[in-house]
């Protein structure tokens, strides 16, 4: 199985893939919006993980266009942020995220969260 992960935070970026990888996910990695939908032309996720804040095209923006490709609309998507406002929180749900997670979370809820998106 294989998670695509886009946060223009390295750190973050990078602690999550490490521990995908531990537990035997193939984990790519993005830096923005833009560099998830280019990458989504030549590869079909499993899971797509998704800061909401990120330069550019947000999370939700992304959401948005991918839930509107039939060809990809099936994909769970996760979003992450640090803000808790219900607008964005509803936002994002409403762009078609299968769920949402609020920073600071553990790398493990975020493996229980696609352990249940993915046993669907």
């Amino acid at each position: 199985m294989n998670i695509l992960i886009a946060d223009d935070e390295l750190r973050l970026r990078k602690v999550l893939a490490m521990f995908l990888r531990k537990n035997n996910y193939e984990v790519l990695e993005a830096v923005s919006g833009e560099q998830v939908l280019e990458m989504l032309e030549n590869v079909q996720p499993d899971v797509i993980v998704l800061d909401v804040r990120m330069a550019e095209l947000s999370g939700v923006e992304v959401t948005d266009i991918i839930k509107k490709d039939p060809a990809r609309k099936d994909i769970p998507i996760i979003l992450l942020t640090a803000n808790v406002s219900s607008e964005e929180r509803e936002s994002g749900l409403k762009a078609g995220a299968a769920a949402y997670m609020t920073k600071p979370f553990s790398p493990k809820e975020l493996l229980e969260k696609i352990v249940e998106l993915t046993a669907k």
